[in-house]
């Protein structure tokens, strides 16, 4: 990506070094780091978050964070697609008469305590709708490339704008109707509930990538290769059938590799924010 003289976001903070949240202990032998790798996208990380709860006590640890070039070059980068989100959601939200207010995105390492209750890095970034943040560990880009072979600026651009898909969704209250159903649901039903906020979010990270192409020219050849190389690789299915060789299409809560790469193309086609109603084409038809 051209992120040339683009500036940086305020909206970040930086608590790198000062870990404190729920340690996470879910013990599911050699298999967890890839259902881990599933979260990369955020979904709704409340359910996960508060079963680990219920298992595991809050503890505080201060440390010293050492900030290698790589990670400086990340803060930098993460700081700058926040920003890009900033200036796009914006631009988009006057189109449609509504103001759109920036969330804050937290810089974290090891472990962290959100408005959503206690996590560790292992669940991967998340959107807590609670306080209007977006949680990363930028050690989990290293972890995209080294376990499923995600590389390239702009995969780790997609997975920030999904999450702030899921902000955008929050103050559009798309979000919120979706979790009060959820809530009223079986968990079958509610994984399908689960599967068309991640689809949508997936379009809207598409939608933010149409607008800031023609904006700032920010796209580079292989770019959106990359986007769709990642969204193929963090489908249910494709993460399931490494997990186990089999997949259980009841328990999808993100969606299958083809759904997230026709719901990113959709919106990288359209840039259009009324276009992604996952919700309203039928399940089967996602």
């Amino acid at each position: 990506m051209n992120l040339s003289g683009r500036r940086e976001s305020t909206n970040v903070v930086d608590r790198r070094g000062s870990s404190t949240g729920t340690k996470v202990g879910i013990g599911c032998g050699g298999i967890i780091l890839i259902l881990i790798v599933s979260l990369l996208t955020g979904n709704n990380p409340l359910e996960l978050l508060q079963r680990v709860s219920s298992q595991q006590g809050t503890t505080t640890e201060q440390t010293t964070h050492v900030s290698s070039a790589q990670e400086d070059s990340l803060v930098v980068f993460t700081k700058k697609i926040l920003a890009a989100t900033e200036d796009i959601w914006t631009q988009e939200f006057k189109k449609i008469g509504k103001t759109y207010q920036p969330p804050k995105l937290v810089l974290f390492t090891n472990s962290v305590q959100s408005g959503c209750g206690g996590a560790t890095s292992s669940v991967g970034p998340f959107y807590c709708s609670a306080d209007q943040t977006v949680y990363i560990d930028l050690s989990f880009f290293m972890t995209m490339k080294q376990q499923i072979g995600a590389d390239g600026d702009f995969a780790y651009a997609y997975v920030i704008a999904h999450e702030i898909g899921h902000h955008v969704q929050n103050q559009l209250g798309t979000l919120s109707a979706a979790h009060n159903k959820m809530a009223q649901v079986s968990q079958t039903e509610s994984n399908k509930i689960s599967v068309c906020i991640e689809l949508q979010a997936d379009y809207l990270a598409g939608v933010w990538a149409y607008h800031d192409n023609n904006r700032f020219k920010s796209l580079e050849d292989g770019d959106i290769e990359e986007g769709i190389a990642t969204a193929m690789k963090i489908g249910d299915d494709y993460l399931q059938k490494q997990a186990y060789g089999y997949t259980v299409p009841e328990s999808f809560n993100h969606g299958t590799s083809e759904q997230r790469v026709r719901w990113l193309k959709k919106g990288l086609n359209s840039g259009d924010i009324n276009g992604g109603d996952t919700f309203s084409v039928g399940y089967n038809n996602l």
